[in-house]
């Protein structure tokens, strides 16, 4: 896919991820290793129908009992739903807009559900939208997330605001909330490299992030349901993620009284989420 300065490849039979981002040359998203068929490596994919771990892989929901897969490197929890396990059919492809297709259900999820997702390009950059649709006969809970891996060097910068960040426990499971600045102070753009061990989602954020290095500034913007941002910068990587979320993780569990964003779709109801990358400077 090629429009103006920028060009991106997708592959839909790799969970429908994008492999490599680039503009005038210039990678943004770390690409994609050649060959692999691990989607883990590749540059950004999807996230339905829902998003970060479910404790246990394990929950109820309006009388159903509900148990679901794991992949052994994340057991005992379930991790991101399975859109990025599976090939996503193509429908529509153009010189700069893609539109694929996914149907599930049935062992991963208990409620059918279609997902569209269309990455699109323009001069200006990157647009992701993705949607998923309960097909299933009663209410079902739904969640939507991207998870772009944007290139990191050793002066790289990550700026954005939140309100809050949520502390996990020793299993990775979300505990309490923190003040935003409890693991790392994101807000005035300090290098990646300096931050410890960062994989936490981040509440209240405002939908923009920026990912700075030299004089270049990447940009990426979120729509407004997307209220958390799950920070994923690993030490002596060469990638940071901040991943767009509409809801929080293992929203399943929430006690009474929280809004952790999880969406319970009516039957044939429908959830979108977009996601925008540009550069400036």
């Amino acid at each position: 896919m090629r429009a103006g300065s920028w060009m991106a490849t997708v592959s839909p039979e790799l969970g429908g991820a994008i492999l490599s981002l680039d503009n005038a040359g210039v990678a943004v998203f770390r690409p994609t290793p050649d060959g692999t068929g691990e989607v883990l490596q590749t540059a950004c994919f999807p996230l339905v129908p829902y998003v970060n771990r479910i404790a246990d892989a394990r929950f109820s929901h309006g009388g159903c009992d509900v148990t679901l897969p794991t992949l052994a490197q994340f057991a005992p929890h379930a991790l991101h739903g399975d859109g990025w396990l599976r090939a996503w059919s193509v429908d529509t492809v153009e010189a700069a807009r893609v539109v694929l297709t996914l149907e599930g259900g049935e062992d991963h999820w208990p409620w059918a559900w279609t997902a569209v997702q269309t990455i699109e390009l323009t001069g200006d950059g990157l647009r992701i939208d993705l949607s998923m649709t309960n097909r299933a006969q009663t209410d079902a809970p739904a969640g939507l997330g991207l998870h772009p891996y944007f290139v990191r060097g050793r002066d790289t910068r990550l700026s954005f605001r939140a309100d809050a960040v949520w502390l996990a426990d020793a299993r990775e499971i979300p505990e309490r909330l923190a003040p935003a600045d409890a693991v790392m102070d994101w807000s005035g753009g300090p290098k990646v490299s300096d931050a410890p061990f960062v994989d936490h989602a981040y509440a209240g954020w405002d939908g923009q992030a920026v990912v700075g290095d030299g004089d270049r500034r990447i940009v990426m913007i979120a729509s407004d349901n997307c209220r958390w941002a799950q920070v994923y910068a690993p030490t002596g990587e060469d990638f940071v993620c901040v991943e767009p979320m509409s809801h929080r993780p293992d929203a399943v569990h929430a006690p009474a009284g929280e809004d952790p964003g999880l969406a319970v779709l009516k039957p044939g109801e429908t959830l979108s989420i977009w996601m925008t990358v540009g550069i400036e400077g």
